[in-house]
């Protein structure tokens, strides 16, 4: 078996990039070690996570906004199994879609984990120990993200858990710790939260979603303080202990001078991911790794070894689904002579909390690090009528734009459906469209985009005022 490009891992990097590939003459190959394709956001995170956080929303609002709206519910209750079960069912629908393009496309799939005998020769080793041997021309390594578990929170699968056991809880918790308030933390914390589950976060930083812009993060804690969440800000876990039915946490402030324990039923480990370069034969083929364990690449996302590259979580740059996707289509149209370009500016991040909260470009902290002179613009959702008429007026649109010239550098979001509403901020961006030309652009009334525009004029105003 011989092939112009093999991909190690079946994520959203791996797939896509398999795709475009075979969409442009090459004969392909795609390595899985685990039954079903789709990676991690497919199997256990993104996909998953998402439709529980979707269930947990529609119980949520039966619960507590129902009655406002004038609908009246007896007897309502949560039958997680039946939640896990749905959960299950979205997966598996959207992993058989995955199965079905690779036939379509006439991708090889070959299930075992592979790893480098030489540049040119992988050996896939199957789930019973035998093994085979392909050929290929050229190799990207896709093999994504594992969560990071230090010793010290004894991680044990059964009480002391992370995002992947998380997913498949089938009875709702009563307490639950959780150690990080980033992206994962804070959306699986949602989900347990508007079930019932009394949360506690605890975050070494001063401030949620450490790395979005300062604002985003005060929107969201005080929209989740309101779920009833309870955050530990500026303390760290020194250590986790954990008996058959309980864990009990250990916290300390950052200065040292409180410390105490949290008990639950469950502590969730969501400080961050590492790259998962685990046994791929790296050593054979001088593939080099950074200080944290990330792959080496060059803009071309090549490694030191000529024909190998890497793409997604094993590489430089934020852990998102959409941004290994992008890389493994260059990679795949680079290989075959073309000029693909990606802008990492203009890659959105999103969280999928209630209210969302999505960015893209840069965030006020790091435009006044860099000395960039700007200009402001904000609009609440309270004072959209949209938002007022669905209740969701938590939040803010901030549009921060170059002091001088307009343009718009950075947009960031808190408050309803932003996940689909940054898309237009990133169109925008992509053709360097000033503050103007946002608030110049017709938004249907009402919907939740025209907080965009109105954030717009106000930059717009705001350089106005200083003319």
């Amino acid at each position: 078996m011989k092939y112009d490009l093999t991909i190690i891992g079946s994520g959203p990097g791996g797939y896509v990039g398999a795709i475009r590939a075979a969409q442009l003459g090459m004969k392909v190959a795609l390595i899985e070690r685990y039954d079903t394709l789709g990676g991690t956001c497919l199997n256990v995170g993104c996909i998953p996570s998402k439709a529980l956080l979707d269930s947990s929303e529609h119980y949520h609002n039966a619960a507590h906004r129902f009655p406002e709206h004038g609908i009246d519910l007896n007897g309502l209750t949560v039958n997680m199994a039946q939640m896990i079960q749905r959960k299950n069912e979205v997966v598996s629908q959207t992993t058989k879609g995955i199965d079905f393009l690779m036939k379509k496309n006439k991708i090889d799939v070959h299930h075992g984990h592979g790893s480098f005998l030489s540049k040119n020769e992988i050996q896939i080793t199957a789930s019973d120990g035998t093994k085979k041997t392909i050929q290929t021309e050229k190799t990207i390594i896709a093999t994504g993200s594992k969560p990071v578990t230090p010793e010290a929170f004894n991680y044990d699968k059964k009480r002391v858990i992370t995002s992947t056991e998380a997913l498949n809880i089938d009875k709702v918790p009563k307490r639950m710790v959780i150690i990080g308030a980033g992206v994962i933390g804070l959306e699986l914390g949602s989900v347990f939260a508007r079930l019932g589950t009394e949360v506690e976060v605890v975050e070494f930083m001063d401030r949620l979603i450490p790395g979005m812009d300062k604002d985003c993060g005060k929107e969201l804690r005080r929209a989740l303080k309101k779920l009833g969440i309870k955050f530990h800000l500026s303390h760290k876990v020194t250590d986790v202990k954990s008996t058959s039915r309980t864990v009990t946490v250990g916290v300390e402030s950052k200065d040292g001078s409180k410390k105490f324990d949290l008990k639950a039923d469950y502590c969730l480990i969501a400080i961050g991911r590492r790259p998962y370069t685990d046994n791929l034969g790296l050593e054979n083929v001088a593939v080099q790794l950074d200080e944290r364990g990330r792959v080496l690449v060059d803009d071309h996302m090549q490694t030191n070894e000529e024909g190998i590259y890497a793409i997604g979580d094993v590489i430089r740059g934020a852990m998102l689904a959409h941004k290994a996707e992008e890389e493994g289509v260059v990679v795949a149209e680079y290989i075959a002579g073309e000029k693909p370009h990606i802008n990492y500016n203009l890659i959105p991040g999103v969280v999928y909390t209630w209210p969302e909260v999505a960015a893209v470009g840069q965030t006020e902290e790091q435009l006044k690090e860099a000395g960039v002179p700007y200009k402001s613009g904000k609009f609440p959702f309270r004072a959209l009528g949209r938002a007022r008429a669905s209740m969701d007026i938590d939040g803010m649109v901030k549009v921060l734009a170059h002091k001088e010239t307009d343009e718009i550098l950075g947009v960031h979001m808190v408050g309803p459906r932003t996940a689909d509403v940054i898309a237009e901020a990133v169109a925008l961006m992509e053709f360097r469209a000033s503050a103007e030309d946002a608030g110049r652009i017709s938004h249907a009334h009402p919907t939740y985009a025209e907080a965009l525009k109105e954030a717009a004029l106000a930059a717009t105003a705001d350089r106005a005022r200083n003319m």
